[in-house]
């Protein structure tokens, strides 16, 4: 008996059992990638789930620090768990302290967490474009390590999915010229996956698809290798232009996204076709990338359907969903709840429950894709039972500012899960349409995987500091403590506040395009600074520091170019053409301090941009495209006439010297010469020149932005604080 127990205990030790999945040599792989040179002062051993959910334990034996974890993830958060509260270290997108002690620090006792939440989830449609449009493996490893440190287990996961297209629509008889005039460019995949435009950008070369198909089975081999559960992508309807003319007798109808956009065609579930198309997709899909029968699906993504009939949304809904389960009986429908807010006039309660109630409770799963500002299960009964997850969205675009509703990430997560109002809450999520910005906001929405109670936001963003600039600094702490109640206390607005230099030249101080409003005090913003320039000597080493640093003073920055253009605009209307020379001098060169700053820190480079997109191409035409579509998404967003222009506008250097000064240079030598002769100003000529001249720098292929930071950030941001600090505190 003894011995068929010790049997026992050592299968469960290697991680053989149902609830606990630990591939050894995976993890100490992973150890070493996060922190090369130390995986031999750790121990991994496997323990099974508890109450169904993931739990990992931390402690001390024989010298080594024991991880135990009941999957990859587990075993991963557990070490983010004794790095961030034993080492006191960091990892983020934008800067990581990993300064280890040359011992490490003994676990005394024995740490127990498990995750109240069955789902974590990771993505927004849009992520893949707004940031991740150009990652190669190395970026997708780093960003896959980053999930599994903090407890991701449910990630989007849709890159390559226009090559399983590609197979479908073939074998149906389409050619490559007809899938030319659908497949949009790299660039604009979120909104061609979401049924929203055909071709933009493309046509899209052979190379990037057979590349991003080897892309995602590697994306997916890793997320997996972790007790990941990635979520793949299924068909929501949309069909190639050319489908009305090889079907003619298939139930097709014209859509707008109302974006300036042509019109997209969309098979009407009610068509049989419609079930036979999305089952040669999920079987198509899954021959290449496996599944682990999580399929996203929005049917109505930004477009209003044609009725409000819920007869209709019934069975489109249910036909939605048999597409998935005719080829996968195991299928679970994830949908975003974000028309739910979007459209909330067309989505009433009624039509609501007929779309969701079409399909099987545990077989579907709805994100609250705005829950950290506009909660939608808290007036939908928790969307009458089915099982959903809250989620933070945070940023639209993204967009580059200082922005964030921290209290509420600490407090509502834990708040809404024992509300008995949320019935059938499984998870949280993240679901940003751009990352790599904000670090401190992610790391906090992320502290909530692994508890159960509010988080006091206090005492977080003083330890936030500690761990990010591996020591504790007074300023530093009291800065945070500023930027907790000041920028991360934002309002109900659509994303952070933007700036007026990131705007098509304007008089307006506030304009539809671009949110130059600000909610919170700006002077509390440069108090923050004055602060973190005070402990910059101490601190410079620091990586996160320094992006701290350089981050706050961009804000700062691009808040104080809002009193500048007024400035300029008051003395135009004043006929003061003296004043006019000055102000508008000032704000150029505001733009040129910004960039240089910005040219300081890698985060903030266009070059970057560009040139990870050039990257992609194999030949001269395909790394243009690619160019053409990096520089068009951060810009234009569209044509000339686009309606999306500055949507995805981005505070970097190099985008703001090149494209942002130029443009209000113009704009400023017109209005100078409308004063100077005395002449009314031509805005419908200007109108028309500023849209040729974008239109010819969104071309470009000059090779003029740098990808290599250059300067130092802390006496840049040091001596725009000496230059600027005194006339900002004058404006107020």
């Amino acid at each position: 008996m003894r011995k068929c127990l010790l049997v026992v205990a050592a299968i469960i030790a290697l991680g053989f059992n149902a609830h606990a999945q630990v591939d050894q040599k995976a993890s100490y792989d992973f150890i070493e990638r996060v922190i090369p040179g130390k995986s031999n002062l750790f121990t991994v051993e496997a323990i099974p789930q508890q109450n169904g959910k993931d739990v990992f334990e931390l402690e001390s034996r024989n010298g080594k620090i024991v991880l135990r974890g009941n999957n990859g993830l587990s075993i991963a958060s557990a070490l983010n768990y004794y790095l961030k509260n034993y080492c006191f270290c960091d990892i983020g997108w934008n800067g990581t302290n990993l300064n280890l002690p040359a011992t490490l620090p003994a676990v005394k006792g024995l740490i127990h967490k498990t995750t109240p939440y069955q789902y974590r989830y990771y993505l927004n449609y849009c992520t893949f474009n707004y940031t991740m449009a150009w990652w190669d493996w190395a970026r997708w490893q780093k960003e896959i390590d980053w999930m599994a440190l903090n407890g991701i287990n449910m990630p989007l996961a849709i890159t390559g999915e226009e090559a399983v297209w590609q197979t479908v629509y073939k074998d149906m008889g389409f050619t490559d010229k007809q899938l030319d005039e659908f497949f949009s460019g790299p660039a604009y995949f979120s909104w061609f996956w979401m049924g929203n435009i055909d071709a933009w950008g493309g046509p899209l070369p052979q190379h990037w698809m057979d590349s991003h198909k080897a892309l995602q089975k590697k994306i997916l081999e890793r997320e997996r290798s972790f007790g990941m559960t990635p979520v793949l992508s299924s068909f929501t309807g949309h069909v190639p232009p050319s489908f009305k003319d090889k079907f003619p007798g298939a139930k097709v109808k014209r859509t707008n996204w109302d974006a300036g956009f042509p019109d997209v065609f969309i098979l009407d579930p009610d068509d049989p076709m419609f079930e036979t198309i999305g089952k040669k997709y999920i079987e198509a899909q899954t021959k290449e990338f496996g599944t682990d029968h999580l399929y996203s699906a929005d049917t109505f993504n930004e477009n209003v359907p044609p009725t409000n009939d819920s007869t209709y949304l019934d069975g489109m809904s249910k036909k939605v969903f048999n597409s998935m389960a005719a080829a996968d009986p195991k299928a679970i429908w994830v949908m975003q709840g974000w028309m739910f807010h979007y459209n909330n006039k067309f989505w009433q309660p009624q039509q609501i429950k007929a779309l969701l109630n079409a399909v099987p409770n545990e077989q579907m799963i709805v994100l609250d894709l705005y829950s950290d500002a506009h909660p939608v299960w808290n007036r939908t009964e928790a969307y009458y039972g089915k099982p959903w997850i809250w989620s933070m969205l945070q940023n639209f675009g993204g967009n580059i500012s200082l922005f964030g509703r921290m209290r509420h990430v600490a407090a509502d997560p834990a708040i809404a899960l024992h509300d008995p109002e949320s019935k059938n809450m499984r998870g949280i999520g993240v679901t940003p349409e751009g990352i790599e910005q904000n670090p401190a906001l992610f790391a906090l929405m992320l502290e909530n995987v692994w508890r159960d109670t509010p988080i006091d936001a206090d005492a977080w963003v003083a330890n936030y500091a500690q761990r990010r600039y591996g020591q504790v600094n007074t300023q530093a702490s009291e800065a945070w403590h500023i930027l907790l109640n000041s920028v991360y206390s934002g309002g109900l607005t659509e994303g952070g506040p933007e700036s007026i230099i990131v705007a098509r030249p304007t008089m307006k101080k506030y304009i539809d395009r671009v949110l130059t409003k600000l909610d919170y005090d700006p002077m509390q913003l440069v108090k923050a600074w004055t602060l973190l320039i005070n402990a910059a000597d101490s601190l410079k080493q620091s990586d996160g520091f320094q992006y701290d640093l350089v981050d706050v003073t961009r804000q700062v920055l691009a808040n104080y170019a809002s009193p500048l253009q007024q400035k300029m605009a008051q003395a135009y209307q004043n006929k003061d053409q003296q004043q006019f020379k000055l102000y508008s001098s000032q704000f150029l060169e505001l733009m040129d301090d910004m960039d240089a700053l910005l040219s300081t820190c890698k985060d903030f480079l266009l070059g970057k941009w560009i040139n990870e997109a050039r990257a992609n191409g194999v030949t001269d035409k395909e790394k243009n495209l690619y160019e053409f579509n990096a520089r068009d998404l951060v810009t234009l967003w569209g044509d000339k006439e686009s309606g999306l222009r500055e949507y995805s506008n981005r505070q970097w250097a190099g985008l703001i010297k090149g494209y942002y000064k130029p443009r209000w240079a113009l704009y400023f030598g017109q209005l100078d010469k409308s004063l100077s002769t005395k002449t009314d100003f031509n805005a419908e000529a200007f109108d028309k020149q500023v849209k040729d001249w974008e239109w010819q720098w969104v071309n470009k292929h000059d090779n003029a932005y740098t990808d290599t930071a250059k300067g130092d950030p802390i006496e840049k941001a040091k001596q725009l604080f000496a230059k600027y600090n005194a006339a900002i505190l004058g404006t107020h």
